[in-house]
């Protein structure tokens, strides 16, 4: 009997699988051939209404004024009469303007002029100069990382001209904005603090790091730590509450902080040495936004520092920076960086870091093949670019070079990405965290992969090596505040059979309309595993929706629909009836199109007006309701 349950258990496994939608954020991204293409190196050509425009827009960043002149813009065959400039950036503008360098970093506003109006859908981008990077491809490459494991901007590089003379070779980066927030979040109104201090390089004022230390319940106690980016002033009473609960009440810290996410950011940094942010060396260079379910969620910016950049020698010794401990801020105990010692002083949350610690080295640094061609094909795309550059700050002697060894410059060293690939592999592959054995998640499947309401969906995970095995389950539109459902193996609630290492555990959610996302979380007692990986990034995601009559088909052959994925027009066609309705759903549980009366054995669906994405397409027929995956790819 246990050889036939384990034959069907393969057979329903590879059905399962088969039908499980694997929720894909990377179709959040700009599209390829987009204003951050990777591989397309466009040209800006800036002109200013008013001749003497820098001297305006340099003593309005000396002056902190944040004023903006007028310009023209032209990119190709994209012409904009008026486009709102500023300079931007912090040692990178002092220093180049302080040695009387004319290439410094560029803050331009398409909407603050002309409202609505954008460059390839772009309502603002940040051009900045590449200082301290010879290779300038460090803080690109940092984002196309990034990306596979949190909301992050996107960057490529750009040209820039400026009154008919050519600036040179920029990164031009996505802002961290209204826009960049509806793209992941769905919503833009929430309170956003860039966590950087106000001070301004070459001032003399101190700098207060962005440190999340309470300082007390005054809140003027923070504003020369933190700039407020949303309208109201109460957002600084939102930060206050979650520095408040950081420090004085850190086991609530989950009521108010999306806390897997800030360990992913913490493992990108340590694994890919950023060194420049939070859990490095300096406390600054991210974002805090609360969403509307209360969290706040944490973006990386800056990564010009990536790879450890121009802070080499910034302990002393080379090896110290390639060797830093990757709990730095916990063990050794850092007093300026409570979020690290905090989150990783829980034993759960440690577990978790280490886990996504796990997650990125093995992806990204056991076989580097990733990131050195990200690096280096944007090195080839630029190469002329850089070469032709006036005002580059470092010879081509080094423009490739960089890219595998560090140099020296004046009193710093910089790294090089590849040799720094190279020695934070090799110490991460033998540090103590690393090499505790989690449990292995062989194979997830879930009982029903089109359920209607009321229906019970039960999720199965084959699992070894585990104490403890939970299912992580949500309904938030905002793939967030998962709660844990104990999984059980011992042959009750849907277990078929005990003590056989597969766990189950039914799903709470079954009302129409619900879309229930889930991942599977396993633990022993030295370390933790997840499948997905990259959860909670990615996760199973399906929606339940309503039954139609009282009939419910489970003869899946009998609805065809094809190309999938669809670049222009899917066909649908349903063999045993007629089609009377189709609605087209997104991820988030949003109906993007509904056509009815269509009462035909087969239909054509126009997606050319559609985003590229996954959807649930789902077909009302004379006999039942079917739901479909559908992948458009536009």
């Amino acid at each position: 009997m246990k050889i036939l349950n384990s034959f069907l258990y393969v057979i329903l496994l590879i059905n399962c699988i088969n039908a499980q939608v694997l929720y894909d954020p990377q179709t959040l991204y700009e599209a390829p051939q987009g204003i951050f293409d990777k591989d397309s190196l466009r040209t800006i050509s800036i002109n200013f209404y008013d001749p003497n425009y820098h001297d305006t827009l340099e003593l309005g960043w000396f002056n902190e004024t944040g004023k903006r002149l007028p310009a023209s813009l032209s990119m190709g065959s994209i012409f904009l009469d008026s486009v709102a400039v500023r300079y931007k950036g912090n040692s990178t503008f002092y220093i180049a303007a302080t040695n009387g360098i004319p290439k410094v970093p560029y803050n331009i506003d398409m909407n603050d002029i002309v409202s609505g109006q954008k460059l390839m859908g772009m309502k603002k981008i940040k051009l900045a100069n590449a200082l301290f990077d010879p290779t300038f491809v460090k803080e690109m490459t940092g984002y196309r990382i990034y990306r596979n494991y949190m909301p992050s901007p996107e960057a490529n590089l750009m040209k820039l001209e400026v009154q008919g003379s050519y600036l040179g070779l920029y990164v031009n980066t996505e802002s961290v904005g209204s826009q960049f927030l509806k793209k992941h979040f769905g919503e833009k109104d929430g309170t956003l603090f860039k966590c950087d201090p106000t001070a301004q390089y070459g001032s003399g004022v101190p700098f207060q790091n962005s440190d999340l230390i309470y300082y007390g319940s005054d809140t003027s106690l923070y504003t020369e730590h933190y700039q407020l980016k949303s309208d109201s002033l109460s957002g600084w009473y939102e930060l206050l509450e979650l520095i408040d609960i950081l420090n004085n009440d850190p086991s609530n810290i989950d009521t108010i902080l999306n806390v897997d996410r800030v360990l992913w950011y913490f493992a990108l940094n340590q694994v890919l040495a950023n060194t420049d942010t939070y859990n490095y060396l300096v406390q600054h260079n991210f974002y805090l936004y609360r969403t509307e379910d209360g969290l706040f969620q944490i973006i990386p910016w800056d990564l010009s520092e990536t790879f450890i950049g121009a802070m080499l020698n910034w302990l002393g010794d080379p090896d110290l920076i390639y060797e830093t401990n990757p709990n730095f801020g916990h063990t050794p105990f850092q007093s300026g960086h409570p979020l690290v010692y905090r989150l990783l002083s829980n034993p759960l949350y440690h577990k978790q870091y280490t886990a996504h610690l796990r997650t990125v080295y093995e992806e990204q640094l056991v076989d580097s093949t990733n990131i050195f061609n990200i690096a280096n094909n944007a090195q080839i795309l630029g190469y002329t670019a850089a070469q032709q550059d006036p005002w580059k700050f470092f010879s081509m002697s080094v423009f490739s070079y960089n890219l595998y060894e560090w140099i020296p410059w004046f009193t710093i060293k910089i790294a090089g990405i590849m040799r720094t690939v190279q020695e934070r592999k090799a110490f991460l592959s033998t540090f103590p965290d690393m090499l505790l054995s989690p449990p292995q998640i062989l194979s997830v499947y879930q009982s029903d992969s089109f359920p209607v309401a009321g229906d019970s969906v039960y999720i199965t995970a084959d699992v070894t090596g585990a104490s403890q095995v939970d299912l992580m389950v949500t309904i938030n539109k905002l793939n967030s505040r998962f709660q844990a459902i104990p999984m059980v193996d011992d042959g009750t609630n849907g277990d078929s059979i005990a003590a056989d290492g597969i766990y189950t555990a039914l799903i709470p959610y079954n009302a129409s309309g619900d879309v229930v996302k889930y991942y599977i979380r396993s633990q022993n007692s030295d370390a933790m595993s997840l499948n997905p990986k990259r959860a909670e990034y990615e996760f199973y995601i399906y929606s339940v929706t309503s039954p139609v009559n009282t009939t419910k088909l489970i003869d899946h052959k009998t609805l065809r629909v094809f190309p999938n994925p669809v670049i222009k027009t899917a066909f649908i066609e349903f063999e045993g009836g007629v089609i009377e309705k189709m609605d087209l759903v997104d991820l988030t549980g949003k109906l993007v199109l509904s056509i009815s009366d269509i009462n035909k054995q087969d239909f054509s669906l126009d997606c050319n007006l559609l985003s590229s994405g996954v959807y649930i397409l789902n077909v009302k027929t004379n006999l039942g309701l079917f739901s479909r995956q559908l992948i458009i790819d536009n």
